[in-house]
């Protein structure tokens, strides 16, 4: 029996039952921390439950796994084969002649290019993103710092720099934001928590290839308290707001990432990813994240949360961004264990082999369950875009994902439980109660069902693989299952309804960072709230290549009014 088969028995035969309370309240107590009643006690067992389930019901057919540093090697292994064009063909020109009004409606290729050619200084550059940053953060919170002096400084550098003759790099003087987890020398690192660290002594990787390419940073964007939430969540900063509708969820954990990507207060950003962080606030707000392959991005220098499911990535406004930033940050990290050595393609110059020829498929099974009407008609828009394209359109069932995001759940809550442990016996009064109860909840797992989950993680990527892309190239799914929610409709505090508002929230992300497989959310239209629609695109091991070039013939159709 193939473990396709095995999934469904294990749900059935093997039914979720949370701790007991009392057991719950003494492991607390034997490890130091102040879990208030049995109540607070229940939540956090119900929220391990549901991933404990999941474990067991593999470890009970002998299923094992291989061991967790395998991982890595495992994705290195499903990788498609290195690309052997020689000669690829020439992108399309990214600055089309006359006169630039607004300099923050140009895409982040656009505004490298003016800035390069001359067009416009960093100086003029910077100065509009900051007037539309002030103005953005007033409507939606999206900055936790907002650093005028400094940006103004460096794009005076920048300018200077090309004054003198340096050759431009692929990000000369354009003005970026980042969440408030990166590592940047000299700076404090938010975490969108009140609970700080001493200032970091070095840049984080990704910030320092930033640096490397010429881009210039505004400042620290809003998240969920220490990225623990879809929703964006935060007593401690507020909310960041929707980019399209402030009334409505801006997603998270990057959400002010999401928000002033979309809200044009900066020309991209970078987010992080643990169960669809990236994804969700790009998915929210109109524009592109990027969840890239286990291994490609470094994340040395970034906050942790669940290091194995943790991942860095890009959000921009459009494909070719994506393309170009993906470009600058990622590749091999020698400190960083889980940095790939594979050689990193020029991602934006493939982007010219357009969709044709792609096979992509629309899943049957899992990922359209509980969506609604409007985002499915998103996703078949989506199709139509592509097949104009030249794309095969075909459809496949998958491997079952749903134990895959509880088994997600399982490693999450219990590296994230061990990450916090110290400040949760120390200074847990600083921690919002609904993400104490989420930083409580790998008191719950054992630690043998951590572990088993972190084995078979290996095993079900090759299965999954084997079997989704047998017949194609990119699968397609929606980002979220229902439109964006309103904020009265996420914000459920610590009650009942906490896991199943979470749950639905990442039902179509969290599975594909267990995997590490890469995953690209990709704007779709409007539903019917006038809220943005978005699909996600999943492909092999280091095939983002092949993702943003189906993404790219998406796009188009949305930008030219065909898919609204």
């Amino acid at each position: 029996m193939g473990i396709v088969k095995q999934w469904p028995l294990m749900r059935t035969s093997h039914p979720t039952r949370p701790l007991p309370t009392d057991m719950v309240l003494e492991l607390a107590r034997m490890a130091g921390h102040q879990v208030a009643d049995k109540d607070v006690a229940g939540r956090i067992a119900a929220g391990a439950a549901a991933a404990c389930a999941a474990v067991t019901g593999f470890a009970a057919r002998g299923l094992n796994g291989t061991e967790p540093a395998d991982f890595l090697a495992a994705q290195e292994d499903l990788a498609p084969a290195a690309d052997a064009r020689t000669e690829p063909p020439s992108p399309p020109p990214l600055l089309q002649p006359g006169a630039v009004t607004d300099l923050t409606a140009l895409s982040l290729t656009e505004a490298a290019t003016a800035v390069a050619s001359g067009r416009c200084t960093s100086v003029t550059l910077t100065e509009a993103y900051l007037a539309r940053a002030h103005i953005e953060q007033d409507r939606l919170n999206c900055f936790l710092t907002l650093d005028s002096d400094r940006a103004m400084a460096a794009a005076q550098q920048a300018d200077e720099a090309l004054r003198r003759g340096l050759t431009p790099g692929l990000l000369h003087g354009v003005p970026l934001a980042h969440k408030a987890m990166f590592d940047v020398a000299g700076d404090v690192s938010l975490r969108g928590a009140r609970i700080h660290v001493a200032a970091a002594t070095s840049d984080a990787t990704v910030i320092a290839r930033l640096r490397d390419a010429g881009a210039i940073s505004l400042g620290q964007l809003n998240m969920a308290e220490f990225a623990f939430g879809p929703t964006g969540y935060n007593k401690h900063y507020q909310r960041t707001r929707n980019a399209v509708n402030p009334d409505y969820m801006a997603g998270g954990s990057s959400s002010g990432s999401g928000a002033a990507t979309a809200a044009r207060a900066c020309a991209a950003s970078l987010g992080s990813d643990t169960g669809g962080s990236v994804r969700i606030p790009a998915a929210a707000n109109g524009v592109v994240g990027l969840k890239a392959t286990y291994g490609l991005i470094p994340r040395r220098g970034v906050m942790k949360l669940s290091p194995s499911l943790d991942f860095v990535g890009p959000i921009t406004r459009t494909v070719r961004d994506c393309a170009r930033l993906l470009g600058v940050i990622a590749g091999y990290d020698a400190p960083d264990a889980g940095s790939s050595p594979r050689p990193v393609p020029d991602y934006e110059l493939l982007l010219a082999r357009g969709a044709r020829g792609l096979r992509v498929a629309r899943v049957r099974n899992y990922f359209f369950d509980h969506v609604t009407p409007d985002v499915v008609a998103a996703c078949e828009r989506s199709l139509t875009a592509l097949e104009k394209a030249g794309a095969r359109v075909l459809e496949v069932d998958v491997p079952e994902p749903e134990p895959l995001a509880e088994l997600s759940r399982a490693v999450l809550y219990a590296e994230a439980t061990a990450l916090h442990g110290e400040w949760l016996r120390t200074a847990a009064d600083r921690y919002s109660p609904q993400v104490r109860v989420r930083a409580l909840t790998g008191l719950a797992i054992p630690a043998s069902t951590y572990y088993e989950a972190l084995c078979l993680r290996g095993l079900l990527l090759r299965e999954f693989v084997s079997q989704a892309f047998r017949d194609c190239d990119v699968l397609l799914m929606p980002t979220l299952v229902i439109p964006v929610p309103r904020f009265a409709d996420v914000d459920v505090g610590t009650g009942p309804a906490l896991w199943d508002t979470l749950a639905r929230l990442v039902q179509n992300t969290a599975p594909f960072n267990y995997l590490g497989l890469p995953a690209l959310s990709v704007p779709a239209g409007c539903t019917a709230n006038g809220l943005p629609a978005s699909v996600q695109l999943v492909g092999r091991p280091f095939d983002e290549a092949t993702l943003l070039r189906a993404a790219d013939a998406i796009c188009d159709r949305s930008r030219t009014g065909s898919q609204s």
